[in-house]
């Protein structure tokens, strides 16, 4: 199992916005697909940024998903095209972790 710890940059002065439409458009899409969304933050120290989780058993169940959600005509048409003009593409930082064998989220 791991998690990917998904920052994002929101487009100035729209991460209320974006966080908006993440609660009510984006997360509901994505777990209606089989995605578990773990968490949703505000970053405390950047008034435009923004960070998410998801968990995954393993690869092939990430990519699956990720096919699921990616390759989807409404994500396409969309809610990708919104997501991708309320955020800045670029500053996108993904990370996978793996928690440790004492981890709560074990």
């Amino acid at each position: 199992m791991f998690y990917e710890i998904r920052r994002y940059q929101a487009q100035p002065g729209r991460r209320e916005e974006w966080v908006r439409y993440m609660e009510q458009v984006v997360v509901p899409f994505q777990a209606s697909l089989g995605m578990d969304v773990t968490g949703s933050f505000v970053d405390e120290q950047d008034e435009d940024g923004y960070v998410w989780m998801r968990r995954f058993e393993d690869e092939t169940q990430r990519e699956a998903l990720y096919a699921a959600v990616y390759d989807h005509d409404r994500w396409k048409n969309e809610i990708g095209p919104a997501v991708y003009g309320l955020l800045i593409p670029e500053k996108t930082v993904v990370t996978r972790v793996v928690p440790t064998p004492a981890s709560p989220v074990q």
